[in-house]
């Protein structure tokens, strides 16, 4: 951090005893307007005399807070909004709590619109009552009344204000108009059966027994006894019992009381009384009557689900809200050079084309047609043989075809895929630079729908190249120094800088040089991931990164288990799902950035630490896709010993800048090419099929610096993105008294043997879940401390401390001697 950065960061920053502070004066400022409004409401017409002569000492109001809240609640109140002013004491007291208890006021946004939105609508409302009742509306909404009546009357306005309540019962309360609907219909139903049975029984009114117990409410009694099977005898008997059609059944009070003969559970009617009734599948008669059909019924369907109301309550999860004010970088910062552009030499194009007819014909090739695309940096030359000339035959020419045009890198394509084409592509004699600025304003760019986009460069017809990182899932940069890899390392960072934002994305950046990568400190707490209790984030250290990859293999394995408690198979469908508020934070799940690795130099790495490093390697690009850790290693030394074969078999995404032999051209691409480049940024891309010639974009290090240091400037996380912590076997522990050098677990293991009274390193190793090695040593350490005895063959070391208590006097006395 510069002198600069320093000094400004203090003024920037809110502390947590300022929040806390204002917080208590908004909430006193709330209620000191609810007090003075209240007052206003009680005794205001008597002091609306006074407040003009507030200066007056002499002059007395009758409001509880004085002269003070007379005047406030003339201003708000009379002068302003009328009782709608309530509203903003709540908004003052709501923005004084969300400070006191430090939760972001963003939140507030939504409800300061609805409370704003009711201000305006009760003020107009009362507005239109301002000859009846002027102290409810305030001047401000009796003007707004007139200003609207003057257009759409009186009418329109009541019509208008119909209207904000109607917005306000569907958008702010949520009610739903389909069950406004329903509930209309089921009214209008039960309305229309209750005029239907006074119609076809007496006259009387039905009406609810709750209501009014003593009115008899008249049934439809059946003019044919029914009887069935299942039920019991009482209902029988009374089901025989005939009635008249214009008669309603009386029920017999006295019969209903509690006798010996007449138990205290009333027998009536179905109609009257109905019992209880399971639901029953349907019965689907047949001919045959020994043959009974049960249609079963099906399970109701519920219309919501817990998850889809917290979605329709609160809204999707945004991982994004923490930096909800992040701005991504502005194009502007990028450097627009000056030989960007394609300039088509028409005579350089027609004296190739020329050489190349004349070194065909003069082997006797005949050519029926030639189409050249002119790129960036490459010319590509597409040539159709006549029949019956072998395209072998064409192929074996390139050195004399590369003779006759005196040009570096000719490469032929025999055929082109996809084409009935062969192609020869020949370097511009004045290539044309390829700007960060023109790639990454292109729209393909821009309109990329993808979860990494990365924009690579141009290709040889000029279209802007950009590839998922998602998808690759992993890749492999390598060429020959000074070849352009740095620069298109930091094209790759660049493009998902401008494209993703910090918390969707995070790097671990590991550069041997100590140089290519530094300038990324500066957005740390944005986009960087790291080691816990490390100092800086970019690893410079070989012997750091040992560690940094075991972690990334313990955090590439606790996503798994999250996945697999989510039931989903990658990290897309994951947070997708947590996004929708499917799955719970109590039970460990959180949203899941990507991870990109980014290894410089990896020939260094493999030089100094061997199988240490490619196993954790291998192990993640075999594994780490479905999860969002994607890879990206460079190296300048192409060899087999370095870019292994278990290192091919897993990084199917390759580029391949130039190099010096076809060797290493087969050695990075399986294929020859590379060795035919022309160098500054040209480049070839496979991903496992077709090679691709792309001209890398530039983008050069004051360009980084600048939206390194747009970003930095910005509010970010309180740290970076912390992993996992590892441990290895090999911590690197001195057998010494010293204090200072002993293992992080010493405490736990001195619990652990006191708690047992037995000293042995199988006994560490199997509570704290360690290797045999580590618990040896410390063994050896509690030994040196005095908390554990000396060696004694195969029985177990005693313990010389003899319970807990006495253990913490040990470390409290140990840290009082220090």
């Amino acid at each position: 951090m510069t002198k600069k950065e320093s000094t400004s960061t203090p003024i920037l920053k809110t502390s947590r005893g300022q929040k806390f502070v204002f917080g208590v004066f908004l909430i006193l400022t709330a209620l000191v307007l609810l007090l003075s409004f209240i007052s206003y409401y009680v005794s205001g017409a008597n002091d609306q005399s006074q407040v003009a002569q507030v200066a007056d000492r002499t002059v007395a109001v009758e409001n509880w807070l004085g002269k003070a809240g007379a005047w406030l609640a003339q201003m708000i109140v009379y002068q302003g909004f009328g009782v709608a002013s309530f509203l903003f004491v709540k908004i003052i007291f709501m923005f004084g709590a969300y400070l006191v208890v430090d939760l972001p006021l963003a939140k507030l946004r939504k409800s300061l619109f609805w409370d704003l939105f009711l201000v305006l609508t009760i003020s107009i409302l009362f507005g239109l009552l301002w000859d009846v009742m002027p102290f409810m509306s305030g001047v401000v909404g009796y003007e707004i009344n007139s200003f609207i009546s003057d257009y759409i009357g009186t009418i329109g306005t009541v019509l208008l204000l119909i209207l904000n309540v109607v917005i306000f019962l569907i958008f702010k309360l949520k009610v739903d108009p389909d069950k406004v609907k329903d509930f209309l219909e089921r009214d209008a139903t039960s309305d229309l059966e209750a005029v239907e049975i006074k119609d076809e029984t007496t006259d009387e009114v039905v009406v609810n027994e709750e209501d009014e117990p003593k009115k008899v409410t008249p049934i439809v009694p059946s003019t044919t006894p029914i009887i069935e099977e299942e039920e019991d005898d009482s209902w029988k008997e009374i089901r025989k019992i005939e009635q008249p059609e214009t008669t309603s059944f009386q029920v017999d009070k006295e019969a209903l009381k509690p006798t010996i003969l007449n138990t205290s559970e009333p027998h009536l009617p179905k109609e009257v009384l109905t019992p209880p009734i399971s639901k029953q599948p349907e019965i689907i008669t047949t001919n045959d009557s020994n043959f009974v059909i049960e249609k079963p019924e099906e399970e109701d369907v519920v219309e919501a689900s817990l998850a889809q109301k917290l979605v329709q309550d609160f809204g999707e999860f945004d991982p994004t809200l923490e930096l909800s004010n992040y701005q991504f970088p502005s194009i502007e910062l990028l450097k627009e050079y000056s030989g960007s552009g394609i300039t088509i030499n028409q005579t350089e194009l027609e004296e190739n084309k020329n050489r190349i007819l004349e070194t065909l014909r003069n082997y006797k090739i005949d050519i029926a047609q030639i189409k050249a695309t002119v790129g960036p940096t490459v010319t590509l030359y597409e040539i159709v043989p006549e029949a019956g000339i072998r395209i072998s035959k064409i192929k074996s020419l390139e050195d004399d075809i590369a003779l006759s045009l005196s040009a570096l890198g000719i490469r032929i394509i025999a055929p082109i895929p996809g084409k009935g084409t062969i192609g020869i592509e020949v370097p511009n004699a004045n290539p044309s630079m390829v700007s960060m600025k023109g790639v990454i304003a292109s729209p393909k760019f821009q309109q990329a729908e993808m979860e990494l986009p990365i924009a690579l460069g141009k290709t040889i017809s000029n279209e802007t190249f950009v590839v998922d990182l998602a998808k690759m899932p992993h890749l492999l940069m390598a060429g020959a120094t000074g070849q352009g890899k740095s620069v298109g390392l930091n094209a790759v960072l660049t493009s998902i800088l401008y494209k993703k934002h910090p918390a969707e994305v995070k790097f671990v950046l590991v550069d041997p040089k100590k140089v290519e990568l530094t300038l990324f400190n500066k957005i740390e707490r944005h986009y960087l991931a790291k080691l816990p209790d490390t100092s800086d984030a970019i690893i410079t250290d070989n012997a750091k990164v040992i560690n940094t990859l075991n972690s990334l293999c313990i955090e590439m394995d606790n996503r798994y288990n999250l996945l697999k408690d989510a039931s989903v198979r990658n990290i897309k469908e994951y947070n997708e799902k947590f996004k929708n508020r499917r799955l719970n934070p109590e039970n460990g799940h959180r949203f899941l950035p990507y991870i990109i690795l980014v290894v410089d130099e990896f020939a260094d790495l493999i030089m100094t630490a061997g199988k240490e490093v490619e196993t954790p390697i291998a192990r993640l690009a075999q594994l780490a896709r479905a999860i969002g850790i994607h890879l990206i290693i460079a190296t300048q030394r192409p060899s087999v010993n370095v870019i292994t074969g278990i290192i091919k078999a897993n990084f199917p995404a390759r580029i391949a800048f130039r190099v010096t032999s076809k060797i290493d051209s087969r050695t990075i691409l399986d294929s020859q090419g590379a060795d035919q480049l022309i160098g500054r940024g040209d480049l070839l891309y496979t991903q496992g099929n077709d090679l691709v010639r792309v001209q890398c974009a530039f983008v050069d290090t004051p360009e980084v610096e600048k939206i390194c240091d747009f970003i930095g400037a910005q509010k970010a996380y309180p740290n970076a993105y912390l992993l996992p912590e590892y441990v290895g076997e090999e911590s690197g522990i001195n057998l010494d008294i010293d204090i200072s050098e002993r293992d992080s677990l010493f405490r736990e293991a001195a619990e652990v043997v006191v708690t047992a009274q037995q000293g042995s390193a199988s006994l560490i190793q199997r509570k704290l879940k360690l290797g045999y090695n580590r618990a040896g040593r410390l063994i050896d350490q509690l030994e040196a401390a005095g908390i554990v005895g000396s060696f004694e063959g195969s029985k177990a070391r005693a313990v010389l401390i003899p319970d807990l208590v006495a253990l913490e006097q040990f470390f409290a006395n140990e840290q009082h001697n220090l």
